[in-house]
């Protein structure tokens, strides 16, 4: 067994807390498992850290970009510490939505057309007849996803404001109503689907994925089977075809007023889950007979450079 484990976490995106959450969540179970474990809440001296730390393993527990963009990957590798996750290129091309959806739509995975535009113009008037969705290109915990609802008079005015910090240009798709689902993969297995209820807010947004309370994982999820199996094929298609690593989760929208007919969207993969005590993987691997522990512990063994 690999003795010595640096947990990488914090950083300084906007998903720091989430990171930190993730963070002691995953050191206090490796601990748990038998590792010896630092902690590395991380800033830009993180090369320095590691080299003093000599870790045989980093686990990557950071969210957002500089930890699920490729960079801290890229800082990996050349350190030749074998590292959790996706690698350099899986994690650049995930974390930019509108390359990843090219990506997929490639080995048939389906996704929304969309329209990439400067912010103030979707701010201006409507670009797509409502309702539709408007994203950051490159950001994840649902940060910067406005929902424009069919009686909305007026386009978002937040991507007016001075401190809108999610870029200068946003993706913007038409929304599809119906059910929300995620599928996680681990190694080239697709685990159970999971359906994700959200209790009083309006979409899956940032506090129903983090706060307790917020969102409702049903596992698995409640759908008839030959759905299920298309979530299934469709996350292994997006994790294989964008090259992702260890454990992904790919996320869905299910119009299912046409029943098994309905309409299934790829939305995006995540190749750095949440790893926090409300979060989707953790809970999708126990449906699967994976403990925590259990899971986290494949994840080092998994550990490698040159992913």
């Amino acid at each position: 067994m690999t003795s010595h484990v640096a947990v990488l976490f914090g950083g300084f995106s906007s998903e720091r807390p989430v990171s930190l959450s993730s963070g002691k969540a995953c050191a206090d179970a490796l601990e748990t498992e038998g590792f010896r474990v630092s902690r590395v809440d991380v800033d830009r001296n993180v090369a320095e850290v590691l080299k003093e730390l000599k870790p045989d393993v980093a686990f990557n527990a950071l969210h957002g970009p500089y930890g699920e963009d490729g960079t801290i990957q890229g800082i990996l590798e050349f350190l030749q510490i074998p590292y959790t996750h996706s690698g350099v290129l899986a994690s650049a091309l995930a974390m930019n939505k509108v390359k990843a959806k090219a990506i997929a739509k490639t080995a048939g995975v389906p996704v929304l057309d969309h329209k990439i535009l400067p912010r103030r113009e979707v701010a201006a008037a409507h670009v797509l007849p409502p309702p539709y969705v408007v994203k950051p290109i490159a950001e994840g915990s649902s940060f910067g996803v406005l929902i424009v609802r069919e009686d909305q008079p007026h386009p978002p005015q937040q991507l007016h404001g001075a401190d809108w910090s999610f870029g200068e240009e946003v993706m913007v798709e038409r929304f599809v109503p119906g059910r929300e689902l995620t599928c996680a993969v681990m190694g080239d297995v697709a685990l159970p689907v999971c359906e994700i209820t959200t209790e009083g807010h309006a979409f899956y947004d940032y506090d129903s994925k983090y706060l307790p309370g917020g969102s409702r994982h049903v596992i698995p999820a409640e759908i008839p089977s030959a759905i299920a199996r298309r979530v299934q094929e469709a996350s292994l298609a997006a994790h294989r075809a964008i090259g992702c690593r260890g454990v992904s989760r790919s996320d869905f929208r299910f119009d299912d007023r046409g029943g098994e007919a309905g309409e299934l969207i790829w939305l995006e993969v995540n190749t750095q889950p949440g790893m926090t005590p409300t979060s989707l993987v953790p809970d999708i691997a126990k449906q699967a007979g994976h403990s925590f522990g259990e899971l986290l512990s494949w994840m080092v063994r998994d550990a490698s450079c040159h992913r």
